[in-house]
């Protein structure tokens, strides 16, 4: 498989639009290297940024634009140095442009520090007038992002979208995302909950989800969760139940063994 990787965050200054208090754009901009909120922002090289398209019907030459547009993102992709340092990544899936396979690794200073996480990308056939599909494969515990489904909140995948936005746009808003969630405005709210309620056992249950799902265990962090991981046994053993259903339950009800185990009762 053709694969590209990215670690520069240069670049991306006025992408990933946000609209601001007063109405204005703000975008993802690169500070230092660092993702940062830069300041009023406007389309590219004069382009609207609310350039989309929600109501299109695909056409064989939408579908072609979608495929030529992929096509060349691709490629700047692959054939960028900056993108090259780093660890996001794209790739075809079955050798199809419309279908694709994102990895972004999680950014320092975050739960989520050097854990690799899988994205499923689909490109609709009247991209780039309207976003692509993106949920996470990899299983994660965040207030944005479905810890059933993989499912992501996030305004650029939805009416924020704009035609000059690219797939790199978005694997660098997501990692963004991963550094500063939106617990306001969540896609979970057992995790949201969590998050503004007892920030550091949410820091510590996001983290053990990286050490199992994004390192599949495969680092030397698991010290800190031998307490975690002793009552995810002891509630398999009692409710005989896997691990994900054990972990998910302890993870909801702030790893209190009882509340977990009658969470689980029909």
């Amino acid at each position: 498989m053709t694969s590209a990787f990215s670690e520069d965050r240069e670049g991306v200054r006025g992408r990933g639009w946000r609209r601001g208090a007063g109405g204005q754009w703000a975008g993802v901009g690169a500070d230092r290297g660092r993702l940062v909120w830069a300041g009023v922002c406007w389309g590219e090289a004069g382009g609207d940024s609310s350039a989309t398209r929600s109501d299109s019907e695909p056409t064989d030459g939408m579908a072609n634009i979608a495929s030529q547009r992929i096509q060349r993102e691709f490629q700047e992709v692959v054939k960028s140095d900056e993108v090259a340092k780093s660890l996001i990544a794209i790739e075809l899936v079955n050798n199809s442009l419309l279908e694709l396979r994102g990895r972004i690794t999680g950014p320092p200073d975050t739960p989520y520090d050097g854990g690799v996480f899988h994205l499923e990308i689909k490109v609709p056939e009247t991209y780039p007038f309207n976003p692509p599909k993106v949920r996470f494969v990899t299983k994660i515990w965040h207030p944005n992002i479905s810890s059933v489904t993989g499912a992501i909140c996030l305004d650029i995948l939805k009416d924020q979208w704009a035609a000059a936005m690219t797939i790199r746009t978005v694997l660098l808003s997501l990692q963004a995302l991963l550094a500063a969630a939106e617990a306001d405005d969540p896609q979970d709210a057992v995790v949201a909950k969590q998050y503004k309620e007892n920030p550091e056992l949410f820091r510590q249950t996001a983290r053990h989800w990286t050490y199992i799902y994004a390192f599949g265990r495969q680092c030397s962090a698991s010290a800190p969760f031998e307490e975690f991981d002793r009552k995810i046994r002891r509630l398999q053993e009692v409710m005989r139940i896997d691990e994900h259903k054990a972990l998910v339950a302890l993870s909801s009800n702030n790893w209190e063994l009882e509340r977990a185990t009658q969470a689980l009762l029909p």
